[in-house]
């Protein structure tokens, strides 16, 4: 199975071409590929391209522990330039279909800068999804490991849970984060943002991903922060994301809809053993 690897600030992932994939990416499979010790090593796979009616491709996005996301910002950047790389795409506009729905995206900066239109984020409840009755989830309590937190509930095709805090740590999004993650409000789980905010223009988050734990970077987890500063008043329309892995630049349009732009790196590429799938992985 060939394969390519690339980071989007410190978030990996490997891209599968599916005509380079004789055989199924079946969870179990996909679980060792991603594992640290025992595979190649990565934050998740993005399958594709594959065919679309919709979209001039379409992709499919999992998680390291075998689920599929509906959209990720960093895979979709990385998605973008491994199809520069391959020369499917050039400088002009295209679009990819995901479950989350169909962005928009355009690479720059000889590869190494991509843009990519998120889609506009909401915050009701039915969309995201969280429990109960429907409504704008703003400012609501939430009680993770003992502890009582604000927090705001936002979509961009995949849900989030956005706590902004005074001080914020690794330390605070691992502890917090896996409780959150799947606590009984979020009926499909939940990526977690601990965010604060600088500046007007500027906010700090850590991340905790569903599917894959804690995370150095997340562009879909920059979109939906970004826009609960905006929405809370905190910041204006363009917003500086710092992560641990680096900066996503977020512009906030009409609507909630949500520009995204930041750095891709190749990393490498070559072919993955079938001996691995032969390795039972220690629980």
């Amino acid at each position: 199975m060939n394969y390519c690897k690339y980071h989007a600030l410190g978030n990996d992932y490997i891209v599968v071409d599916p005509k380079d994939s004789p055989s199924e990416l079946t969870p179990e499979r996909i679980k060792v590929i991603c594992h640290r010790n025992f595979g190649v090593g990565s934050d998740g796979i993005l399958f594709g391209p594959l065919p679309s009616n919709l979209a001039q491709f379409s992709l499919r996005i999992f998680n390291p522990d075998g689920s599929e996301a509906e959209k990720s910002g960093n895979g979709l950047r990385i998605f973008s330039r491994y199809l520069w790389d391959k020369r499917s795409v050039g400088c002009d506009e295209f679009t990819i279909q995901t479950l989350g729905g169909i962005v928009k995206s355009v690479v720059q900066a000889g590869g190494k800068m991509v843009c990519v239109e998120m889609g506009q984020v909401s915050f009701q409840s039915e969309k995201i999804p969280v429990a109960g009755s429907s409504r704008d989830v703003i400012n609501e309590q939430i009680v993770a490991d003992g502890k009582t937190f604000t927090f705001c509930a936002a979509t961009i095709g995949n849900p989030h849970c956005v706590i902004t805090l005074p001080e914020i740590s690794p330390g605070v999004a691992k502890q917090y984060g896996p409780f959150l993650e799947v606590h009984p409000a979020f009926p499909r789980r939940t990526n977690v943002q601990f965010m604060k905010v600088l500046d007007r223009h500027t906010i700090q988050i850590e991340i905790w991903e569903r599917g894959a734990g804690y995370t150095l970077a997340s562009g879909s987890s920059s979109s939906a922060a970004a826009a609960v500063a905006h929405r809370l008043g905190l910041c204006d329309r363009s917003i500086s994301v710092h992560m641990p892995g680096g900066v996503i630049s977020i512009e906030i349009g009409d609507g909630f809809s949500i520009l995204m732009t930041g750095p891709v790196t190749k990393v490498a590429e070559g072919v993955i053993s079938n001996e691995i799938f032969e390795t039972i992985i220690p629980t």
